[in-house]
């Protein structure tokens, strides 16, 4: 099980990332937290996780952890069968290689993960964080860069785990809806509240504040603009969870560039056709 009791956070002098942040995770009954961005998910799942202290408060998670956090590392030299490996070692647990034969990895095996493709890349830190037999997973954006087969892969897999595991996960693309039993949070003002299935995060211009380090200076993401041809536009926008400007049959779009890709494919899943993307 997982419980954190009366967390806070702040960068330097800024407000409150967290505010006395109460979460009861166990398994049987998934969480997915929701936020915009900035609105501090990824360092509330760090803690979770045990990857950063909180600057008060508790935290109680069971001894294996897997964690998948939403940014992969870009340069490892490793292949992913010695990754797989090398993470189990630290975690005490055995690698589970036949993970990524379920979601479908289709990258080399012996060269260096740098090489891999973001989808592939992915498949791996999904493989390493549900494999082990976790008491707890924690996955920032875990549907991230995946096509759409492994999409429902590992949406079989997460049932699997949320059986026996405490699953906690933050997701845009509006997939999370269909975890069976969750609890939809919403982090807004350092707080959580209670959240409708489906609202998820909201996709828009924003900054990397939530992935900083403190004290760290974050700049503006990089912008991606997106039009696309939909049914019904405002019925796409509520399903992905964005803010966009709707002209007949057209929803139109500014994205952070890193989530752009998710976002195309969840919306082409929803029938959309793409007419243009480009930068803002």
């Amino acid at each position: 099980m997982l419980r954190v009791e009366g967390v806070h956070q702040r960068y330097r002098n800024g407000p409150p990332v967290l505010d006395g942040v109460d979460l009861a995770c166990d398994p049987g009954l998934p969480v997915v937290l929701g936020g915009e961005n900035g609105s501090g998910k990824s360092t509330l799942l760090r803690i979770a996780a045990g990857a950063a202290r909180p600057a008060a408060g508790q935290v109680r998670r069971p001894g294996v952890v897997g964690y998948l956090p939403d940014r992969f590392p870009a340069r490892l030299r490793m292949p992913p069968d010695v990754y797989l490996r090398h993470l189990a070692a630290i975690r005490g647990v055995s690698p589970a290689p036949e993970l990524l034969d379920r979601l479908g990895f289709s990258g080399p095996r012996r060269e260096p993960m740098s090489r891999l493709s973001k989808g592939n890349a992915q498949k791996v830190g999904l493989a390493q964080a549900l494999g082990g037999d976790p008491g707890l997973v924690v996955l920032d954006e875990p549907w991230a860069g995946l096509d759409a087969e492994a999409a429902e892969t590992l949406l079989g897999l997460l049932a699997e785990v949320a059986e026996r595991a405490s699953l906690l996960v933050t997701d845009h693309t509006g997939r999370a809806a269909r975890i069976a039993g969750a609890r939809h949070l919403r982090l807004a003002g350092g707080l959580l509240r209670e959240s409708p299935p489906g609202a998820g995060d909201t996709v828009g211009p924003g900054t990397d504040a939530d992935l900083a380090e403190p004290g760290a200076v974050t700049a503006p993401l990089p912008a991606t603009a997106i039009v696309l041809r939909c049914p019904d536009p405002e019925a796409v926008a509520r399903r992905l969870g964005v803010s966009g400007r709707c002209a007949g049959d057209r929803l139109h779009l500014h994205v952070p560039a890193t989530r752009a890709d998710a976002l195309l494919l969840a919306a082409l899943q929803l029938g959309c056709a793409v007419e243009s993307v480009g930068p803002v």
